[in-house]
């Protein structure tokens, strides 16, 4: 059911106000992502207003607040600088009907499976992905139109803008809560960097320097109006649709990962349940409409997500707001953002690379496991070699394996002659792929008595590996010629045995009910 917001005109009040807290902190990092990810930032911004109202609109989490995001626009960079904005227009549009995909075919909840090491890493090798972006504004273009880096008193500039940009937004919360940090370090940074260049002529780059070198146009502008609908000006062949596909993919599970673990951080701290299917189906519907609408894309923020909780938004209003205010600033104020020193933004993205990084991480060594530490570095290092989504699976892969590992040490065994001169095997632990070789180990067909009984009760059959040891080992005792008695296995488990089927012994009081992993079942 579409609730717009909670009953009540405090509750309209509470989501129009945190909607437009969170538009004022979404106009500098939009634009930020924007230079991240190689496009305009009018582009950035149109994909911050369409990923905003759609999801709001549709999604599955109200109060959750969409965007462009570091997380794509990483991965959107090199697609960019490889064959332009238009084939990125495109790739976007794939990414809106993958992730619809998902959505219908009810993957959302998969994102259960990533582990907590696995998280950690995600959002390190983000943040480390991040600061290394910014790297580029540190360098221009000299006049033999080679790009060099920053140095004397430009570089001491900017190194000052950024530090003041970084104070600002740590030190004014301390003091009032009135007015986003980020949006007053930047008005701050903007009026003395106006003032130092009125000055001194210190030729502090801004925002529209930036543009126009990226555009080779001395009159390039991020002014704008309503997004306007066109295709992709791309050949729409198989040759393009190779070229996109991989970048779409990969957009589509970043998208999800981070959109679907930020719904279940804003769930924990609502105290509410989201729908991660319908939020897949959201993100995807904004991501196609920002393809055809000249945006970059984007999924859930965390950052502005928790600020829109925090400023009491809780309802979709809240979302609808602060895309609304979004647009409104791209419509009447695009030339104070023209203004903007770049130094402000990086300043901006570093306190978020500060804020995304988890510190935690180093307190945790000792304390936990070393396979735990070595899942986090390991998915914080493919992230950036790499990119995130090929992190996050590499990362549940090894986290399986090494629970694998784990619960394979545990097939143990307790034996004794029981009042017949029957031996009893009493298995502990599950058997599976991981703990055939140690299972084999337990048994001994030539020495054993005449009757063996291996008793399931504590342990479990998970997969097809298992059926095959537990056949193999009746054969081992059918060529010793002796009788092996198995109990307490469930009917499936009797279903599949071959070789051992004549030796089960039924106790239909006492047989468990579980299900086997086994194609042999469907």
């Amino acid at each position: 059911m579409f609730e717009l917001t909670c009953p009540g005109r405090q509750c309209v009040k509470n989501d129009v106000l945190s909607g437009l807290t969170v538009a004022l902190a979404l106009v500098p990092e939009a634009v930020a992502f924007a230079f991240v990810a190689g496009v305009e930032p009018l582009v950035g911004l149109y994909g911050a207003f369409m990923m905003g109202l759609i999801t709001a609109l549709i999604g599955g989490r109200p109060g959750m607040i969409s965007g462009a995001t570091g997380a794509m626009a990483v991965v959107m960079v090199s697609l960019v600088t490889a064959y332009g904005v238009e084939y990125l227009f495109a790739a976007v549009i794939l990414t809106g009907v993958i992730q619809i995909g998902a959505g219908l075919l009810r993957l959302g909840k998969f994102i259960r499976l990533v582990p907590y090491p696995v998280m950690l890493g995600f959002v390190n090798g983000l943040a480390i992905v991040i600061f290394l972006a910014q790297l580029g504004q540190f360098q221009t273009t000299d006049a033999a139109g080679q790009t060099v880096w920053l140095n004397g008193q430009q570089l001491g500039v900017m190194l000052a803008l950024i530090a003041l940009t970084m104070a600002i937004i740590q030190f004014l919360p301390r003091f009032t809560t009135a007015i986003p940090a980020s949006l007053a370090a930047i008005g701050t940074v903007t009026l003395v960097a106006i003032g130092l260049d009125a000055v001194f002529d210190f030729g502090t780059r801004s925002v529209v320097d930036v543009l126009r070198d990226m555009a080779q146009d001395p009159q390039a502008t991020i002014a704008g109006g309503l997004p306007e609908f066109r295709l992709p000006q791309i050949p729409w062949t198989w040759q393009t649709l190779e070229i996109i596909l991989p970048y779409s993919l990969v957009l589509a599970g970043v998208g999800l990962i981070e959109s679907l673990l930020t719904l279940n951080l804003i769930d924990e701290l609502t105290e509410t349940r989201g729908h991660g299917n319908r939020e897949c189906v959201g993100q995807g519907v904004a991501n196609s409409v920002n393809g055809l609408f000249g945006g970059m894309g984007g999924c859930a923020m965390i950052g502005q997500s928790l600020i829109n909780i925090n400023s009491g938004g809780r309802g979709r209003l809240s979302g609808i707001s602060a895309a609304l205010f979004l647009l409104a600033f791209i419509l009447f104020g695009s030339g104070l953002i023209e203004r903007i020193p770049v130094a402000a933004l990086v300043g901006v993205m570093f306190m978020v690379v500060l804020g995304t990084f988890e510190w935690a991480t180093f307190r945790m060594i000792g304390k936990v496991p070393k396979s735990d530490i070595l899942i986090t570095v390991l998915v914080a290092a493919v992230t950036v070699i790499s990119d995130l989504a090929i992190a996050v699976i590499v990362g549940v892969i090894v986290s399986a394996l090494v629970f694998a590992w784990e619960h394979a040490k545990q097939m143990r065994a307790h034996s004794h002659i029981d009042e017949n001169g029957w031996k009893v095997y009493e298995l502990n632990g599950p058997l599976f792929f991981g703990s055939v070789h140690a299972f084999n180990r337990l048994f001994d067909p030539k020495n054993d008595p005449q009757d063996v009984v291996i008793d399931f009760y504590d342990s479990r059959v998970a997969d097809h590996s298992g059926i095959e040891a537990i056949d193999s080992l009746a054969e081992r005792y059918q060529r010793a010629g002796k009788r092996l008695h198995l109990k307490h296995l469930s009917e499936e488990c009797k279903q599949l045995l071959d070789k051992a089927g004549d030796l089960v012994e039924v106790n239909r009081l006492e047989d468990p009910t579980y299900h086997v992993a086994d194609d042999r079942l469907d």
